[in-house]
């Protein structure tokens, strides 16, 4: 998968239901990126290991209970 197509993938996953939410599911895509990222620069200059993917999954079990 290239990056225009995961970003592609991400904007559309956002956009729920009215078409002309693209803006808004575009900022969703990009707060969610940003995210990513800051957590990478986080891990680089920090001792602890962490698992990503346990961390994600914590993570999303924590938005679906609010």
């Amino acid at each position: 998968m290239t990056a225009k197509e995961k970003a592609k993938e991400l904007i559309d996953r956002f956009r729920i239901g009215d078409r002309n939410m693209k803006s808004k599911a575009k900022q969703c895509a990009l707060i969610c990126v940003d995210e990513i990222l800051d957590l990478q620069l986080e891990l680089a200059h920090d001792d602890n290991v962490v698992n990503i993917e346990e961390f994600y999954i914590e993570v999303k079990q924590e938005i679906i209970k609010l």
